[in-house]
């Protein structure tokens, strides 16, 4: 049986601590406990309270004392739970980890993993909801992860852990549960995107829990002869320019769909990117996004649904962006698409 998400990263974890006796554990319940989502479980009894250590409820302790474990040399993973926790550590993560190695000149690396879980999940209501990673986009020093199935979560953990440089390892919640869409994947270098499927008539980028509605949509419109190229970016931060580029000038449109409302997030960001490249703009490239909606996420599981888009909405967003060409920003229900409302009805 495939391993799901969770699995996956759990047995990475006990892999990478039996590799490098310099790798530890550090967070709010994760020994006794095995962490909030058992991602930790049973590490503390293999590896003992001195590798698996339990943290104060203080994430700017807890990254505060891993920045300065990495600067002598160990190579902390620290688990923040819910990636909304980190706002109370952010001078910590991006004054301190983010520009150890510029402020020194160069002299010291800071190998750092920040493990934390984002997004919409069952009664998770507004406050530990979030995506943060748009905001993170503006902070340079930092890499940022998402993956989007058990064998990229494993690959790219173990590629985050043996960085010399901090990286901001983030986990869909709702795709702890699952297993590989797509078996047998090659190894990539961890700031690559991944082309998941080839298509011609449209580019459709996303990363984490997004990439599954992309390729549920893409197989769906796929009956109505629309061929779309899905693009996972696994990393948000930095982006790998040469794929999207490459993918969009080819297809002539692109479609970009966010877990995150839209305003100055990750979609902004993948459609300037192709909108300011002289391949694109020559290509007269037509660009669309369809993000969550401005709104605070609801505890109501039909409230937090509806905020996000779904495999409907994309399916239907790329059925109009290949057979219109028209360009917009779609939030939410904005164009009064037929679409857009479809989604808000789950």
């Amino acid at each position: 049986m495939s391993a799901t998400l969770q699995q996956a990263l759990r047995a990475a974890h006990f892999d990478l601590m039996e590799q490098d006796p310099r790798v530890f554990v550090m967070g709010e319940d994760v020994g006794v406990l095995g962490g909030a989502f058992g991602i930790t479980a049973g590490l503390l009894q293999r590896f003992g309270a001195e590798r698996v250590r339990d943290a104060p409820i203080s994430e700017a302790a807890i990254i505060g004392a891993a920045i300065g474990a990495a600067l002598v040399g160990m190579r902390p993973i620290c688990e923040m739970q819910f990636v909304d926790f980190l706002f109370v550590a952010l001078d910590q993560l991006l004054h301190q980890a983010a520009l150890a190695h510029y402020a020194s000149g160069g002299a010291n690396a800071l190998p750092l993993v920040i493990r934390a879980n984002y997004g919409v999940g069952p009664g998770s209501g507004p406050q530990d909801s979030g995506t943060l990673y748009g905001a993170l986009l503006q902070f340079p020093g930092l890499t940022v992860v998402i993956p989007s199935s058990p064998s990229e979560a494993a690959n790219l953990l173990a590629q985050a852990v043996r960085d010399p440089n901090p990286v901001l390892f983030l986990e869909p919640r709702e795709l702890y549960p699952t297993t590989d869409l797509v078996p047998d994947l090659p190894a990539l270098p961890m700031t690559r995107a991944r082309v998941l499927r080839k298509g011609d008539d449209l580019t459709c980028v996303a990363a984490g829990g997004m990439v599954r509605r992309a390729l549920a949509a893409a197989e769906r419109v796929a009956a109505d002869k629309v061929s779309v190229e899905v693009i996972d970016l696994r990393c948000v931060m930095p982006l790998d320019e040469s794929t999207i580029i490459t993918s969009a000038a080819r297809t002539g449109r692109v479609l970009v769909l966010d877990e995150a409302p839209r305003g100055g997030g990750l979609a902004a960001e993948v459609l300037a990117l192709v909108a300011e490249t002289a391949t694109a703009r020559a290509a007269r490239v037509l660009l669309r996004r369809l993000t969550a909606a401005p709104t605070p996420i609801g505890y109501a599981p039909h409230l937090a649904a509806a905020a996000v888009p779904d495999a409907r909405a994309s399916r239907g967003f790329a059925h109009e962006t290949q057979q219109n060409g028209l360009q917009g920003n779609i939030r939410g229900n904005a164009l009064g698409s037929p679409w857009a409302l479809g989604w808000c009805r789950g």
